[in-house]
């Protein structure tokens, strides 16, 4: 298999975070990517130098060449990857939707950590 073009750490405690996932995770056999659960791999939060409730409160992509994608823009990175996703990626470009998307999902993301820390999960 190719070294992987994206790694994806994701929130697998989260309900609606995995379902989206697994949606995504089946679009990928000719797309290298590595996905991480980080409710059950703390040694390679260490390894890309995550800490765990930075990794709970937004969702991290790593690009080909290391380079962090954090929220929004970590799911155009990600979406640019995949097929039937990529198309949603351009528009998100060419339209300048990117500062409305980071609103939503910094809503989202507060409101889902807040939730999960509650639980005891984020620690």
């Amino acid at each position: 298999m190719n070294s992987p073009s994206l790694t994806v750490l994701f929130d697998g405690g989260c309900p609606l975070c995995s379902r989206e996932i697994g949606h995504y995770r089946k679009l990928t056999s000719l797309v290298p990517i590595q996905w991480f659960d980080i409710t059950c791999d703390d040694l390679m939060l260490r390894q890309f130098g995550v800490k765990r409730e930075d990794a709970m409160a937004e969702f991290h992509v790593f690009d080909d060449k290391g380079q962090l994608h954090k929220g929004a823009d970590g799911f155009v990175v990600l979406w640019q990857a995949l097929p039937y996703y990529c198309w949603l990626a351009s528009i998100s470009r060419i339209l300048h939707l990117l500062p409305l998307m980071r609103k939503f999902y910094t809503h989202f993301a507060r409101w889902h950590f807040k939730r999960r820390c509650q639980s005891g999960f984020c620690s």
